[in-house]
This record gives C-alpha cells, sequence and structure tokens, in this order.
C-alpha cells in the first residue's frame, strides 16, 4: 500500500475545522443530528468535488451553510434542538450551568430571522472573515456587518437576563 501525503493534510483540515463547523451548525440550525450528519457531508462533498488538496474553510461553511438550506426547502421548517454538548470532564455543577446557558442560547438564536442567525452563527463559529462571510452569504462586507450589529442586538432581547452573547 502506498502513502499518499495528501490524506494527511486532509486530516489537519478536518481536524482543524470540524468543531468550528459544528458549532456553526448548531448554531444555524439548533439540530444536533442535522448539524452531525451535515458536517459529515459538507466535508465529504468537499472532498469528492474538489479533492484533498482544496482546503479552504470559506469554501467549506459554504457547503455546510447550502446543505442546510437544502434541508429546510426539503423540511420547510427548522427543528429544535435536543441534544446537548459533551462533557468534556468539567464538575458536574459547572457542566449543568453550561448546558442550561447552551440551551438558552440555542433557544433565542431560533427567534432570530433566518439571515441573522446564519451570519451571526458564521462570525462565532467559523473564524472566517467578514469578507469571506459576504462571499458566502452573497451580500457586501458593509452589510454583513450591520447585520451582525443587529442580529447581537436582537439576541440580547431574546436572552434571559443575565445571559451574554454567544
Amino acid at each position: 500500500m502506498r502513502y499518499n501525503h495528501n490524506v494527511d493534510t486532509y486530516k489537519t483540515f478536518y481536524l482543524k475545522n470540524k468543531d468550528r463547523l459544528f458549532a456553526y451548525l448548531m448554531r444555524l440550525t439548533g439540530d444536533y443530528p442535522l448539524s452531525s450528519d451535515t458536517m459529515q457531508e459538507s466535508f465529504t462533498r468537499l472532498l469528492l468535488r474538489y479533492g484533498p488538496n482544496e482546503q479552504s474553510a470559506a469554501l467549506l461553511f459554504k457547503i455546510a451553510r447550502n446543505a442546510v438550506m437544502d434541508n429546510v426547502r426539503k423540511t420547510s421548517r427548522y427543528r429544535c434542538a435536543e441534544d446537548e454538548p459533551q462533557d468534556d470532564g468539567m464538575d458536574p455543577e459547572k457542566m449543568v450551568i453550561v448546558r442550561e446557558t447552551y440551551k438558552k442560547v440555542l433557544k433565542a438564536m431560533q427567534q432570530l430571522e433566518k439571515t441573522e442567525r446564519d451570519i451571526l452563527s458564521l462570525v462565532v463559529s467559523s473564524n472566517l472573515s467578514y469578507r469571506e462571510i459576504a462571499d458566502i452569504v452573497g451580500i457586501s462586507e458593509a452589510n454583513v456587518r450591520v447585520k451582525i450589529h443587529r442580529a447581537r442586538i436582537n439576541l440580547k432581547k431574546y436572552l434571559p437576563s443575565g445571559d451574554d452573547d454567544p
């Protein structure tokens, strides 16, 4: 069996981006199983369509966003989150607080208008530049900045007092 350097390179790209992509998808959909499936599907689509040498995070997020939009068109609605973040070894009391905060933020995110939720999820989860986000969603960089500002203001309205931005 011949060793392929591209496999290691793609594996590194996957490990670097999988958590950020999953976080974006969870904020966008509020649905753990859908987010997990869409994350895997997005990496698969990127690999099959562009090969192991294509390592653009912006392209990966665009593929994921399009996959979610395809699913939304099929189901005509977003589903609520049932699953929670996994325990990473923190003490039980702190984990309960994290889970409750996570649920509140996801619930508040679902109250946002679809475009606001999409853009805010990209900003919080992807580490992409505003220019890259503008390219993904098809609007100007200035419009991205305005929509982010408005989304954060609206999100604060939906969060119970005492909770911070995601």
